[in-house]
């Protein structure tokens, strides 16, 4: 009996790892997704709002253009934050794509990262 319930504990401990296991490879995937699709379209976004406002006030040459691409991309927390902000994507893509958990998960364990 004893030994019945060690396993039945040992299979469902067993069971939850493996879920854990799914749920952290579809983390990695979000953020090689962001890394790979959402960074060049945030970057594009950059010089091309860098561009329409340009003005004596705000000279946004290429010094300006750099330093901002680099601050928005220096972690996958901020470039999402700079793509919802665009909206390039919407919370409604994040819930399409069933990663609106992963968005938080993410915000989360990069809060001293994000813009504030």
């Amino acid at each position: 009996m004893v030994l019945e319930f060690i396993v039945v504990i040992a299979v469902i401990f067993l069971a939850w790892l493996v879920w854990q296991l799914m749920r952290a490879k579809h983390f990695t995937k979000f953020r090689r997704q962001i890394a790979q699709e959402l960074k060049p379209k945030v970057i594009a976004s950059i010089i091309e709002e860098m561009a329409e406002t340009r003005s004596q006030q705000l000279p946004n040459n290429s010094v300006h253009q750099e330093a901002t691409i680099t601050y928005w991309t220096a972690s996958t927390g901020r470039i999402l934050q700079a793509a919802l902000m665009r909206e390039i994507v919407t919370e409604q893509w994040l819930k399409d794509t069933g990663n609106l958990r992963n968005c938080q998960h993410l915000f989360h364990i990069e809060r001293d990262l994000l813009h504030r």
